[in-house]
């Protein structure tokens, strides 16, 4: 295996799959920068605070924080700028009918470089309730219990 086949994790939204209710996962490009490239390199993004929403019959990612390039110059970046994503156009309309009707959101969960180019996989997910967090939660320590008696 070559350096371009692996996959490098820049950034992952842990909470992701403990808030929302994930149903569908996308992989998607990203129409970024030099400057944003090069701090995705040095491994500094958070997308914990990001979604994905369709505009225009396009999909952005708003609310993703890639600081500023530090040895970057006056072209540097705008860290909050939302940053368009690479989809086939069904994809986009399947995404789009979804968040309309179905009151879904696009969650981003993770974003990394694969054969270098970077990457965001996201799903579209409902929001859980409080009575549903404890009843996964009650799940997966029934199945922890379960594998410790066999």
């Amino acid at each position: 295996m070559g350096r371009d086949d692996e996959i490098r994790m820049i950034a992952r939204h842990r909470r992701a799959k403990y808030d929302y209710a994930i149903n569908d996962t996308f992989e998607a490009g990203l129409v970024l920068t030099g400057t944003e490239v090069k701090s995705l390199r040095d491994g500094q993004a958070t997308i914990a605070e990001a979604f994905v929403q369709i505009k225009d019959g396009e999909a952005w990612l708003l609310g993703c924080h890639i600081p500023e390039y530090r040895y970057g110059n006056r072209f540097n970046h705008e860290p909050r700028r939302p940053r368009k994503l690479l989809l086939k156009r069904s994809q986009i309309d399947r995404i789009d009918m979804k968040i309309a009707q179905g009151g879904f959101t696009g969650v981003p969960m993770e974003l990394y470089f694969s054969k270098g180019y970077a990457k965001l996989l996201f799903g579209l997910g409902k929001g859980k309730k409080n009575y549903d967090k404890r009843q996964d939660e009650k799940k997966k320590i029934d199945r922890r219990e379960m594998k410790e008696q066999y």
